[in-house]
Parts: C-alpha cells; structure tokens; sequence
C-alpha cells in the first residue's frame, strides 16, 4: 500500500488496468486464430495472471478509502464513472480468486479445441472476464448497462459454444432473452432513482430524496432485474438450461461468478442507492430466498444429469443468498445493527464459498465429461479408480456444498442458522411467527443439499462402473488438476480461518449495515455474537478428528497385527453381482420425487419385463415451465405466424399495408 501511495497510483487505477489487460488478451486471441497451441499455452495462463492481479487488486482496495475516476470513453457528454469502495473490492476479490482457478483449469480443458473455434472462445471467455469485472466498478447507470450487456452477450456466446446442436441454440436463446427483460427491468430501476432529472451517476443517485413509493418500485423492479440473472424463482428457467449447455469452465464462471453479479447489484441498489429502506422488503426477499432455496434442491435431488444436477444446486445456493439478504433487511429496518451486520457477514461469506465449492464441482464433472463423454449418472459409476485426482479434489466441493465441517460452506450455513436462532423479539409479530419456520426452512434445504451431494458423488466416483467403456477413463491433465487444486485449497482455507476471513469482510459489513461483527481477538474461535451463546474452533475441530483417526489406525494396527487377512466382502448370498445391483441415480431421487410429486410432472418409461437389457428413464419437468412460460412461448409462436401471414410477396398488398398505415396516422395526427 506505502508502494502505491509513492508511485501516487491508486487501487481503481489497477483495477481499470486489469480489465484493460483482459479486453487486450481478448483480441489478442483473435491475431492468434491460426496458432491453436500459443492459444493454449499462452492466452490462457495471461488470462489466469490477470485473475490472480484483479484479485490482488481487490484486497488493496478494502485496505484503502473508496476512490473514483472518470474514463473520457462513452458518449458526448455521457463519459464512464468508476468507482472502488469495499462492496466491490469484495466482489473483485470474489472474481479474481475464483476465475484464476477456473482460467488454469481451461488450459487443459480446451487443449485439443480447434484453433479457430479455439480463438473465438477466447475473446468472448476474456470479454466475459472484463465485463464482469467493469459491472463490479461501474459508478453510473450507463457504464452499468454496458458493461452489463457485456457480460450478458459474451457469456451467451459461450454458452452456444456447440452451436451445431439445436438443444444448445435454444438454451442459449432462452438465456439470452430472460437476460434482456431483465435488463429492461434494471434500465427502469435507474431511470426512477435518477427522478427524471437526467442525472445518471451513482452519486446523484445516493443523494436522491424518493419518497417510500418510488423507492419501492425501484427496489421491487431491481429484485426483478438482478433475480432474473441470478435465476430467482420464478425467473429460473433459464438456468438449467445453459449451465447444462455451456462448457465446463464456463458453467463454473457463470454459477460461481456471474449469479454473484445479481447479488452485488441488490447490494448496491438497496443499501446504497437507495436512500432507504423498508422492513416489507426484506420479508418478500426472505420469502422469495426461501422458495428459490427449496425449489432448487428438490429438483436437484432428482436429476440424472450431472450438470444439470449442479445448475439446480446453484438456484438452491441462490435462494440462501437471497433469503440472507432478506433477513438483514428485516434486522436493519428493525434496528437490530448486530443481527444486520452477521446476516450480512453469512450472506458475503456464502458468496465466497459458492464461488469456490460451485466452481470445483463444475470442474469436477468437466473432468468427467473430457474422459468419458458421458453426463448421464446412470452411465458412470467407479471412476475413483481411474480418476482418483478428480475424485478426491471434487470430495472436497462436495464436503464444502453439503456444509460439512471443517469445510468452508458449514461457515457460512452455521452463521446464518446462528442469526436466526438467537433472533429476538421484533417490532412486527408476523415476523416473530415466520423466522422460526423460515429457520426450518433453511435447514431443510441444507439437509437436501447434503442428501444430493451424497447421490452425486456416490454415483459418479464409488461402485462399480456402469459402463465397461469406463475402464478405459484417463484422469484429467495437469493444468486441469492444478486448477482444481487452487479450489479446493480455498475451500480448505475459508473453512479453516474464518476469524481471519470474517475480519477482512468487516469494511464490506461496516459500510452496508453500518456496523461489524466485533471479535474478541481470539484467532482460533469463531462467535457470532458472544461466546457463551454459540461458538466454533474449526482448526481444534479439525485437530480432534484427525488425532481420533490416527488414534483408531495405531490401535487397530496394534491390536490385529499379523492376524490380518483379506478376503471378498460378504455378498448377500448373491456371487454374481455386478454394476446394476447398486443404488442408481433414479433411485436417490425416487423417495423425493414421491414426496414432493406436486412441485413437478414425472415422466417414466419403463421396459419390457422381459427384456435382457433394460433401460429405465424418468424425467422431472418444471411445472413454472410448463404452466407459465410455455403458455408465452405459444402465444407468440402463434402471433408470428398470424404476422407471418400478411407477407404474401405481392407488391400490391405491400402498397395497400402502407395506404393504409398513412390514412390511419392522418387520423390520429388530425385528433
């Protein structure tokens, strides 16, 4: 920091520069296209120096006092207002860390791409970067929404990657259109914060005075905005839909990253935009959080495709990081500063730890996928014993997922449960009632979401496989185990030093609640509000497991030692099975498929009895689907048709259309 101060640079100054860097590395793929091996073996690891240089970018920037700056791009009179303060220090750091894990893991994922293909990737995958990076500075509603369309653009264009398949081409299109509505949605947000003055900074915006109407319609037209990106219920559907289609590393980036966009804008709309906040907010976004919450993780308990099994568990993520953000509303509007500032420390902290767990687990099945070809879990099974890296490394993500301590998503879930248990009495007796069924709630997701990772893991890697062609399954190269490692190492690290994380999230709290978590000093022990109320040490936790395991082998060592013989586990009586006596992907979700049958229409086909090779598949459609958006889907197929039919290719219709289009503007121009 004393360096930069001499040199009179400031962290903004790096900031814009590393988003500069990333659109040159962009267009530097294209001058590139006919050496697909420099693409490779030089794009990329810039790229993944860039990730690690934003990053270091952002720790600067929570150490330093907010700084703006502004660019002479954009329009005549509309020049580009950036801004680094802690809320997007935050996010930078978030977008550093997890991308430079995700960047390494593409060197070896896109190795044998063809270069062509290969450069086009690369622009839109570094576009991406920067437009997400340029969302996280933007000081004004312009810069937002360009940046914005960036990153929405980019990031579709890499999902239709394989754009030869028609599935992909509709994903990409469905993601793409529910992005502009909410676009739209956001382009009205600003507009009523800016009062209709056409002021379009965001610091004319913070010193706007709206009364409580407009300031709700702004609020309520931004949680449609940001909830469609972050794939809110019931503006979900786009989600498991293009997570599924994109590439690996890019289905990492956009559940670990870009779904973190939607929550930084909330953030920066709500608490600071905004010049105040309602109780009534935060008991829509509880509500809204929760049912996205529950309804993503059903749904994920039933899949049988392994990525869109993840893209289910990010909406499920999702709806915790949106029912947090709700529960710090409803503490802050109550003045309850010490519950604000520790939901808002679970809300952050959960981000984080999505970034990272989320961005394994996709990397995890892209591993899969390179070496098997396969998505479906009912065709894969065994692979720990090809694939013992990748195995081990997504253990890690599944651990952290399902909220195991000491990983680092029990960090984050135990802090919020820890703010819904010690709640006190507040001002509205409604909410009395609610907190403890919303605290079930959030359990209950917890607990599915332990219930699914256990499904997908076991499936994947433990038994037999399922397929002989498994046997021939190769691990994953160095550059894609490296990636991971750098994963599944945050997600030691943020489970391990929590005390030292929520001590660098503190600036981030202090400026959107107005108060921290306070911390006694002691490094080691973790307690949300006092010690004797609830408390946790995960590196003395971590301490007794590990001396009780070795512990077990030194006195199981000593007591069997030299009457130790191996032998086939007993089988039931049955010697000859094989893969097709385990538990299958359609099993795990069978009993949830039974209880919450009312969420989704189930859709089977069942085999012959007598047939010697069956092949069973059930299928869980999206009832929200099925009964909000095909409804639209048909009713504009069927107005384009209608359209459709007054092109007859006749000059003389044409000419009637036009008569009559200017006898009709006559008419109301003459009223």
């Amino acid at each position: 920091m004393s360096l930069l101060a001499d040199l009179d640079i400031q962290a903004l100054d790096l900031a814009w520069a590393g988003v500069l860097y990333w659109l040159a590395l962009g267009f530097s793929a294209l001058l590139l296209q006919r050496w697909q091996g420099v693409l490779v073996r030089l794009v990329f690891p810039l790229g993944a120096l860039g990730a690690l240089f934003i990053a270091a970018v952002g720790i600067a920037g929570l150490l330093s006092p907010a700084a703006s700056m502004v660019l002479p791009i954009g329009l005549p009179d509309l020049p580009f207002h950036l801004r680094l303060d802690a809320l997007s220090a935050f996010f930078l750091v978030l977008l550093g860390g997890a991308s430079f894990g995700v960047t390494v893991y593409a060197m070896g994922y896109f190795r044998n791409m063809k270069a062509g293909p290969l450069a086009l990737l690369g622009l839109w995958y570094h576009l991406f970067l920067a437009g997400m990076a340029t969302v996280m500075l933007a000081d004004d509603a312009y810069a937002f929404m360009v940046a914005w369309e960036v990153m929405a653009l980019s990031s579709y264009f890499l999902v239709t990657t394989d754009h030869d398949v028609p599935e992909i081409r509709r994903a990409g299109f469905l993601y793409l259109l529910i992005a502009h509505v909410g676009a739209v949605s956001l382009l009205l947000t600003f507009g009523i914060l800016q009062g209709g003055h056409g002021a379009y900074t965001f610091e004319y915006m913070r010193q706007a005075e709206l009364t409580p109407y407009w300031a709700s319609v702004a609020y309520l037209l931004a949680l449609f905005g940001f909830g469609a990106k972050a794939g809110l219920v019931p503006m979900h559907v786009w989600l498991p839909e293009a997570h599924p289609a994109a590439p690996s590393p890019v289905s990492a980036l956009m559940s670990g990253v870009m779904l973190k966009t939607a929550i930084y804008g909330l953030l920066r709309v709500t608490f600071d935009l905004l010049n105040i906040q309602i109780g009534w907010w935060g008991s829509l976004a509880l509500a809204l959080g929760l049912l996205t919450a529950l309804y993503g993780v059903i749904f994920a308990a039933v899949q049988s495709d392994m990525k869109r099994l993840l893209a289910w568990s990010s909406i499920e993520n999702i709806g915790i990081l949106v029912a947090a953000f709700g529960l710090t509303l409803i503490f802050y509007t109550d003045g309850k500063g010490a519950l604000a500032a520790l939901t808002m420390t679970a809300m952050l902290y959960h981000a984080l730890n999505h970034a990272f767990f989320k961005g394994l687990l996709f990397l995890g099945t892209g591993s899969v996928l390179h070496s098997t070809g396969e998505r479906r879990m009912g065709k894969l099974g065994g692979l720990i014993r090809f694939m013992p890296w990748t195995a081990w490394l997504t253990l890690i993500g599944v651990l952290g997922i399902a909220g195991l301590p000491p990983l680092n998503g029990f960090v984050s879930e135990w802090l919020l449960l820890q703010a819904f248990l010690l709640t006190p009495g507040l001002n509205q007796p409604y909410l009395n009632m609610v907190i403890p069924v919303a605290a079930a709630s959030v359990a209950l997701a917890a607990a599915l979401a332990a219930y699914v990772m256990v499904k997908f893991f076991g499936v994947i890697f433990l038994g037999k496989p399922r397929d002989p062609v498994l046997e021939q399954a190769h691990e994953a190269s160095w550059p894609e185990r490296l990636g991971m490692l750098w994963l599944a190492a945050g997600c030691l690290l943020l489970g391990l030093l929590p005390v030292q994380v929520i001590a660098w999230i503190a600036p981030v709290v202090q400026r959107l609640t107005g108060q921290a978590l306070a911390n006694d000093g002691n490094w080691l022990l973790l307690a949300p509000l006092a010690a004797e109320r609830a408390s946790y040490a995960p590196l003395i936790f971590l301490g007794v497991v590990v001396a009780v395991l070795l512990m077990t082998f030194i006195w199981i060592r000593r007591a069997y030692h030299g009457r130790v013989r191996r032998a086939d586990p007993w089988d039931c009586g049955y010697p000859e099975q094989d893969a097709r006596m385990q538990d299958s992907a359609e099993g795990f979700g069978q009993p949830i498929r039974h209880i919450f049958v009312s969420f989704m229409r189930v859709e089977r086909e069942t085999p012959d009895p007598f047939d010697r090779h069956p092949q069973y598949r059930g299928d869980s459609r999206d009832k929200i689907w099925l009964f909000l958006y095909q409804p639209i889907s048909r009713l504009v197929g069927w107005l384009s048709e209608q359209t459709g039919r007054l092109q007859h290719g006749r000059i003389q219709w044409y000419l009637t259309y036009s008569f009559l289009t200017l006898v009709f503007l006559l008419v109301f121009v003459s009223h």
